[in-house]
């Protein structure tokens, strides 16, 4: 599908490209990828990458463990894996739990992260020590469902665990490709990464059934997830894990049309987050996107997004001023972007906070305001107010 919006007509994408990583591999044929790259990353934000070296038993493994984890009982996925019980966000959350753009999302999920221990000065009580960032709870361990009471989970840890070390092996791999298509030493942007990466495993129940439950009026679309650029990383790697006839995701493109982005098996979906784009001077936008879900479908959609993390010390300054030069000589010739797309919210830049930690905390809080006002009290009206 793709929709026109009344905006100034400029040159934009019309299709999302795919790049195959395997050039990479020769001398001869890496030109072409990195030349490739460099289009997409300066002109999309958004492109498909295959031959990505992810064995396919560690998606596929992945892929056939989502039904039986959403088949959890309620009382088991609010009571024993429920966000609420995570100081870290990490855990259940239900269908309209969230809000997008101002309105409720249809979907529920589960959030993972790389296993970390919880910081010593936050393990008892709500006060950490002085001083090490209140952002710095965001890290630690995830909540695990009970394998032995649910056996059609059996293995469910290692396969989450499996999938997020392949992942962050591709994450590394990918940056350091990103790197020489901006004409960078290979190692200049693993300086941002953070030891923490997030993993969705999201559910978007067939949206005709869920019309009434979140208080939306029957029409030919639902919000699945609202208009919005990824906040939680420095690039985000999508595997749309359903067949190639259930849609929804879309991204918005310089000319504000809504441009379909369909599964196409063997592949990740790859976009730029809202750090990078700082980092590079807006060289490299963050994308628009949304999930529009039809009321015909009936199919439930599974997505499993990986958040690549941003460290959290990372300041304003520093990233604005690391890169400067390199990219200040860029220009503006890629152009701007949409009216829609220039509206959406940058808590990093435009919020009063000085570290991407806080930010990403700000975000949290705001999203889920439940588990904000539990476990950060002294913070909430703060972050929920109107200087957030």
């Amino acid at each position: 599908m793709l929709t026109d919006v009344e905006q100034p007509a400029v040159a934009s994408f019309t299709s999302i490209p795919i790049l195959d990583l395997s050039f990479a591999s020769t001398p001869q044929t890496k030109p072409d990828l990195l030349s490739q790259l460099q289009h997409a990353l300066t002109n999309i934000g958004f492109l498909y990458i295959m031959n990505h070296s992810v064995p396919e038993h560690i998606i596929s493994d992945l892929v056939s463990v989502l039904p039986a984890l959403f088949s959890l009982s309620e009382e088991t996925k609010f009571t024993d894996l429920g966000l609420i019980n995570s100081p870290h966000f990490l855990g259940y959350s239900a269908v309209g739990s969230e809000t997008t753009a101002g309105r409720r999302d249809s979907r529920e999920q589960f959030e993972f992260a790389t296993e970390l221990p919880v910081h010593p000065g936050f393990g008892i009580g709500h006060d950490g020590p002085r001083n090490v960032p209140l952002y710095e709870r965001l890290k630690g361990p995830n909540q695990w469902p009970d394998e032995k009471s649910n056996i059609t989970l059996t293995g469910f840890r290692d396969v989450v665990e499996r999938y997020t070390a392949e992942m962050t092996s591709l994450g590394e791999r990918f940056l350091k490709l990103v790197a020489e298509a901006l004409y960078l030493p290979e190692e200049t942007l693993f300086a941002f990464l953070s030891e923490q990466h997030r993993l969705k495993l999201v559910r978007y129940p067939p949206a005709g059934s869920q019309t009434t439950n979140i208080g939306q009026e029957q029409k030919e679309y639902i919000q699945g997830v609202g208009p919005h650029k990824d906040s939680s990383g420095w690039w985000t790697f999508l595997l749309q894990a359903s067949p190639p006839q259930v849609k929804g995701l879309q991204v918005l493109n310089k000319a504000g049309q809504w441009i379909d982005v369909p599964v196409i098996k063997g592949t990740f979906v790859v976009n730029i987050g809202q750090a990078f784009e700082v980092v590079t001077h807006g060289v490299c936008k963050a994308t628009t996107h949304r999930v529009m879900l039809s009321t015909l479908q009936k199919e439930e959609r599974f997505s499993v997004p990986f958040f690549q993390g941003v460290t959290g010390s990372l300041t304003k300054q520093e990233a604005t001023a690391t890169l400067k030069a390199h990219f200040e000589s860029w220009g503006d010739e890629q152009g701007g972007e949409a009216i829609e797309g220039r509206e959406i919210d940058s808590a990093f830049l435009k919020g009063g906070y000085e570290t991407w930690g806080e930010s990403q905390l700000r975000t949290k809080i705001r999203s889920h305001r439940d588990v904000g006002k539990r476990w950060y009290p002294e913070i909430y009206e703060q972050y929920v107010g109107v200087d957030g």
